[in-house]
């Protein structure tokens, strides 16, 4: 067989594969990015999900926080209810992605909460975005990986590995 029919057919076979995409893209979000978002949750919260920590107050409100020496009982209304729907976002999201229940909304949501940590992180942290295609690995390069490997969840969906399957079945 000649390299060009090889390609070819290795390609055709690999098409053919419509669950490898999906599964390997929950997989990948699960290796690389579940335990830095579980992690990041368990920082915001002060003994329950209704207590937030300074901690969440700095991060998410950094130049209120630091405006009033991180002391919660400062923060307003629209703080708290940005730092406890956050906080649930960051546990729930990804669990769902892990488990692939509501795939498409959860890597859509997650879609969100990237854009939204990132424009934390930029505005007031003040972290370099940086620019695409400057060979370096920059924010903007990283979030942009993040949220592409999301758009493949959006577009394919959870797998065949999934709760998404199982409930689509019955």
């Amino acid at each position: 067989m000649n390299p060009i029919a090889l390609h070819n057919e290795l390609a055709d076979q690999l098409t053919k594969k419509t669950w490898l995409i999906p599964t390997l893209a929950r997989v990948t979000f699960v290796a690389v990015l579940f335990v830095y978002y579980w992690n990041s949750a368990t920082l915001k919260i002060d003994g329950s999900i209704f207590t937030p920590s300074s901690g969440a107050f700095g991060q998410i409100f950094p130049k209120a926080a630091e405006a009033v020496l991180w002391d919660v009982s400062q923060m307003n209304i629209f703080q708290r209810l940005v730092i406890f729907f956050g906080t649930v976002a960051e546990f729930a999201l990804p669990v769902l992605l892990l488990v692939g229940l509501f795939t498409r909304l959860a890597a859509l949501g997650m879609i969100g909460f990237v854009i939204v940590q990132t424009a934390a992180d930029v505005l007031g942290h003040n972290v370099k975005l940086g620019t695409l295609f400057d060979s370096s690995l920059s924010l903007i390069d990283q979030r942009a990986m993040w949220i592409f490997l999301l758009l493949v969840l959006v577009a394919k969906g959870a797998g065949p590995l999934s709760l998404d399957r199982l409930l689509r079945l019955k």
